[in-house]
């Protein structure tokens, strides 16, 4: 009796153990899956359609028109690390493309620092469009340097155990550098395993700290030297003589120099007299420089996505990219037209040839 019991008693007890076991091997699994496909990151970026932003309220200038009849927007392209379902993803959607990494980042350069540069590159292009729009509406202004800025050091180099990128130096040995050619001057005279104290600033916190300087290799004809393996962006400011057209940009978090023809059109459209919209929704992108040259961007089919979401009727999109922003345009059946620009005289022309919009 107690034998059959017992042997009635087991038999369960030793399915659900199997059961169990066999349990917890598929929640094993499926973390493991999880994890490959969320969390295992690739050497890849992921683009994607971003957003299509309206500038007005990221540009403003004291004496500028208090509104606009339309609206004129930059275009973001949407980025991030890839992974294993990301990739998967790409390989069966127009609006995701795969990037390698080492096509777009500089040797031995961090996530942070890549960042950091494309941070410059943006602050590069708000001041480029600044001074285009500036000089097409002959307003006088002077340049002024606000700060030198650390975007990447070397590795290996006695300076990466104490700088990071996002660090604004001061001064050399408690001389004070407004410029990198006087930061480099400051160290002419030195000789590798001299030491220097670098004052800086990082976020809030004002640091001074000695450094051992390195011995650098010789580039571009110039023979081997001391310095600290820095690389250095200058944020340079644009200042009108009339401060009533002083222009502030705040962007947040949106990075690179591609929205360069779009801050230009903005600024301009604020100081001029006439409204340039004309009722309209205007989206584009470009780089721009200080003479009004629009240059070519990546990622303009994504661009082209983000505009079209946000009911954009005008792209202006730099010549060399508007065959692909064209094919896009085509593929997603938009009605927004493609506009290709040279320059940004190319884009203003255009504005002020459109009829105003009916209301």
């Amino acid at each position: 009796m107690n034998n059959r019991f017992g042997n009635r008693s087991i038999a369960p007890m030793r399915n659900r153990l199997r059961l169990g076991t066999r349990v917890g091997l598929a929640v094993l699994l499926a973390a493991f899956i999880g994890y490959v496909l969320f969390f295992l990151q690739l050497p890849y970026y992921v683009y994607m359609p971003g957003s299509a932003e309206e500038l007005r309220p990221m540009v403003s200038v004291q004496q500028g028109k208090k509104a606009e009849a339309g609206t004129f927007m930059l275009t973001t392209v949407g980025v991030s690390s890839a992974n294993v379902a990301s990739y998967i993803a790409a390989q069966f959607s127009k609006n995701y493309e795969l990037i390698d990494k080492a096509a777009i980042r500089q040797p031995d350069e961090s996530e942070k620092e890549y960042s950091e540069r494309q941070t410059y590159n943006m602050m590069s292009s708000q001041s480029s469009a600044i001074q285009a729009a500036y000089n097409k509406l002959g307003i006088k202004f002077q340049m002024a340097t606000d700060a030198i800025v650390v975007i990447h050091v070397n590795t290996g180099v006695p300076a990466a155990a104490v700088l990071r990128s996002g660090d604004k130096i001061k001064a050399v040995d408690g001389q004070a550098v407004a410029t990198s050619d006087e930061l480099r001057a400051k160290l002419q005279s030195k000789k590798p395993n001299d030491t220097v104290t670098i004052d800086f600033e990082r976020g809030a916190e004002k640091r001074s700290e000695t450094i051992t300087l390195a011995e650098l290799p010789a580039e571009g004809g110039q023979p081997a030297r001391a310095g600290l393996g820095i690389s250095l962006a200058e944020y340079i400011s644009v200042k009108p003589d009339d401060t009533a057209k002083q222009v502030e940009i705040k962007a947040g978090e949106i990075g690179g120099p591609s929205a360069g023809l779009m801050f230009s059109l903005e600024i301009y459209n604020q100081l001029s007299s006439d409204d340039l919209t004309k009722g309209y929704r205007v989206a584009g992108t470009g780089t721009i420089d200080a003479a009004g040259h629009v240059g070519d961007i990546g990622g303009i089919q994504h661009k082209i996505v983000a505009a079209d979401r946000e009911k954009a009727e005008y792209f202006f999109a730099p010549k060399g990219n508007a065959p692909d922003a064209q094919k896009r345009a085509e593929e997603i059946h938009t009605k927004m037209k493609i506009v290709p620009v040279d320059t940004m005289e190319d884009a203003l022309a255009y504005l002020k040839a459109l009829p105003s919009k009916a209301s």
